[in-house]
């Protein structure tokens, strides 16, 4: 078995599941990724799920998974633009939504004609200058900069793809603005998918395909993680992990078999 077990693996009592990449691409699931997931509801194990994914509002997301085969409750998912509307109504702020057509349900009551945050997601083919522009003006003006993540890219079915980051780090340049990130690899977001857990982070082993948003993000959170070598895994990314006590394995059916062997009796 190639899976260097993380610090602290054999008390793991629960698994925090990045979704692309690591059960899925694109539509389509992995394979393995639907026994291993079974593998571990049967067995007891509490799983969570946690995503920078900003094309889809939550709802759409579980349907997803469930088109796929897989088995999950709405409320197991933890996602940036879920956090991202408690913090709004929390602190009564007026947003300029830059986001995908399919996640504009989430925020269908938040359309106010005098913003005083942006908040920035995957706009995927509707980013463009204008819509850049009209943010930098806004953020040049004083406005906060909310953003659902800062990662790079990610892995669509027809190859790789540039994510969020590229287009924040835009906007902080011109402005001269920090974003405040609320997706990976913020702790935050991380705690969130765990609270209703009642465990010690170090406790819950995290999955992940990407290093920076998930396996550092996790090991800042306090967590257990494993880098997954499907994905947006690229050969070497293990060597490039900033925090260090972190598992390498081939894929998720890998880290399962380890973790339910660790849990036999002689």
């Amino acid at each position: 078995m190639s899976i260097v077990p993380p610090k602290g693996l054999p008390g793991i009592r629960a698994v925090l599941l990045d979704l692309s990449g690591v059960l899925y691409v694109g539509n389509q699931a992995l394979a393995g990724s639907k026994m291993a997931v079974r593998r571990l509801q049967e067995s007891g194990v509490p799983i969570r799920l946690i995503t920078n994914t900003t094309r889809e509002p939550r709802s759409a997301i579980i349907r997803k998974l469930q088109q796929m085969g897989f088995d999950f409750a709405e409320d197991q998912l933890a996602t940036a633009p879920s956090a991202i509307r408690s913090r709004l109504e929390a602190d009564g702020r007026r947003p300029l939504l830059l986001v995908h057509p399919d996640l504009e349900p989430e925020f269908f009551d938040m359309t106010p004609s005098d913003p005083d945050v942006v908040v920035l997601g995957d706009m995927g083919k509707d980013f463009d200058y204008a819509v850049l522009n009209r943010a930098f003006r806004l953020l040049m003006e004083g406005a906060s900069l909310w953003v659902m993540g800062t990662n790079r890219y990610f892995r669509e079915a027809d190859g790789l793809s540039l994510d969020i980051g590229p287009f924040v780090r835009a906007l902080e340049y011109a402005a001269e603005v920090e974003a405040e990130n609320f997706g990976k690899p913020d702790p935050r977001l991380f705690h969130a998918a765990i609270e209703d857990l009642h465990l010690d982070p170090s406790e819950v082993l995290m999955v992940g395909d990407d290093v920076a948003g998930d396996i550092d993000g996790a090991r800042m959170a306090g967590l257990a993680a494993c880098l997954v070598r499907t994905g947006k895994y690229q050969q070497g990314d293990e060597d490039r992990a900033l925090e260090p006590g972190a598992g390498v394995a081939s894929d998720l059916n890998e880290v399962v078999e380890a973790l339910l062997d660790l849990g036999k009796t002689p």
